[in-house]
């Protein structure tokens, strides 16, 4: 596999992954990107489709406040479909399984300081599709 850079669609499974949308009809879409997330977090051993579910989290993230859009050739050719909120937490729980996967896409990288810029990228992602703080008080407590 070429891994050529840190970020969501620098590897060629990503990429590769990124012209599956370009592909399918918009309703399909969102299957596309909610079955791979699933799969990587039901994954029992290794996990297969970590990369594409990276390339999926990143899809998902461009859409919330605070994301980064995605506009890397690597990319996606066409605008995505806007994702149901939902897919945000799913996206979050894959992330934190492949973060936890020492073996896994961390792996790809010889050099220490390109595993952690990957790392980064992946905390920085996660960081997006984290859900928002309530803005109401959950608990009026009196003294």
């Amino acid at each position: 596999m070429g891994t050529w850079d840190t970020g969501p669609f620098d590897n060629d499974t990503a990429a590769d992954f990124a012209n599956t949308p370009d592909n399918a009809e918009p309703e399909a879409c969102e299957a596309l990107i909610r079955g791979v997330l699933i799969r990587t977090i039901d994954a029992t051993g290794y996990l297969a489709e970590a990369d594409e579910a990276v390339a999926a989290a990143a899809l998902i993230a461009a859409q919330c406040p605070e994301g980064e859009p995605v506009d890397t050739p690597y990319g996606p050719a066409t605008p995505m479909p806007v994702f149901p909120t939902g897919l945000r937490a799913l996206a979050d729980e894959a992330l934190a399984r492949i973060a936890g996967d020492e073996s896994g896409p961390a792996s790809h990288w010889v050099a220490q300081e390109d595993w952690k810029q990957w790392r980064a990228m992946l905390t920085r992602l996660r960081a997006v599709l984290a859900p928002p703080p309530p803005s109401f008080a959950l608990f009026d407590v009196q003294p």
